[in-house]
């Protein structure tokens, strides 16, 4: 376990993605997959209410459903750190103090809980004021509805003035900041993000952490991949997208392990990460990337120069 800066949650080092539940992993394998992960030392899971509205059939609140259902059949909601979002769902869209409150009521119902352990702004709301949005969180703290909120999906001037305006009105603050980071996919992070982050002592749950499947290693030249995803990975398929998976390859044979292990092993060793965010629609999958290990200064390096 570790722990996640200006909090008192420890959490496992990978944190476990909500999207798949209910989309592309039914509510039985949604369950089988929740529970290899809590039987082998697992404890974050992530979702949000828009999760997977984008699916035929669904209205949004599907995952949240799944997982709430799971730990009261399991009788474990305290023994896990659950993340959801508001902001992106379209019947409850933005982040006015009127919309997060009532998304927040939506979630705990959903989720079968009395409170959120971390609630992040999905996406960044110019139209809102930042101290409206605050303020209703802090009405959801002070009500013991949410333990603590992050950010999701803010550039580095925006993330920097919302914590800012935490500070100067003493309102809650953001103690995460949940975007798109992985070893194909480093900027803005790197170059804009992350000096943000260290500045306020705070971390980086990355989403995307295995490029939407293509760090996996189950791409390869030449070779037909059947998945929902195939189409997403596409622009990765060049010669230095081929570079970072042979180099990946190499040092999980040497370590023993998986390509994906390796992939979010290398995110988890950039100072301002905690725990990356990955999913799976198996518990194979899962398997795969529940390794946790360790890279030495000379793999960084590689990996660094590969995806450079």
């Amino acid at each position: 376990m570790i722990n996640l800066p200006k909090t008192q949650l420890q959490v496992h080092p990978l944190c476990l993605g909500g999207n798949v539940f209910g989309w592309s992993a039914p509510k039985e394998e949604s369950f089988k997959i929740l529970d290899h992960y809590f039987e082998n030392g697992g404890n974050f899971v992530d979702t949000a209410d828009v999760y997977s509205e984008w699916h035929e059939g669904n209205s949004g609140g599907e995952s949240e459903s799944i997982i709430g259902e799971w730990m009261k059949s399991r009788g474990n909601r305290s023994q896990m750190v659950i993340g959801t979002k508001v902001s992106k769902l379209s019947t409850r869209k933005g982040l006015s103090a009127k919309n997060i409150l009532a998304a927040c009521e939506d979630s705990l119902r959903r989720l079968q809980t009395e409170y959120i352990d971390i609630y992040y702004s999905h996406e960044d709301d110019p139209s809102v004021s930042m101290e409206e949005t605050l303020t209703a969180y802090q009405n959801l703290i002070s009500a013991g509805k949410v333990r603590y909120i992050a950010a999701s999906q803010h550039a580095a001037a925006r993330l920097e003035l919302a914590l800012q305006i935490s500070n100067t009105n003493n309102l809650p603050s953001y103690i995460a900041l949940q975007d798109h980071y992985n070893l194909v996919h480093r900027e803005p992070f790197e170059s804009e993000q992350a000096k943000v982050l260290k500045s306020h002592e705070i971390t980086m749950i990355p989403f995307f952490g295995l490029a939407t499947g293509f760090l996996t290693g189950k791409y390869q030249p030449g070779v037909n991949v059947e998945s929902i995803r195939a189409k997403s990975v596409e622009k990765y398929q060049n010669q230095k997208g081929w570079q970072i998976v042979s180099v990946l390859d190499e040092i999980a044979k040497s370590l023993h392990t998986s390509i994906s292990a390796v992939a979010l092993a290398w995110l988890r060793a950039h100072p301002q990460v905690s725990a990356p965010i990955a999913s799976a629609r198996t518990v194979t999958q899962l398997v795969e990337i529940m390794d946790v290990v360790q890279l030495n200064q000379d793999q960084i390096s590689r990996l660094n120069q590969a995806s450079s």
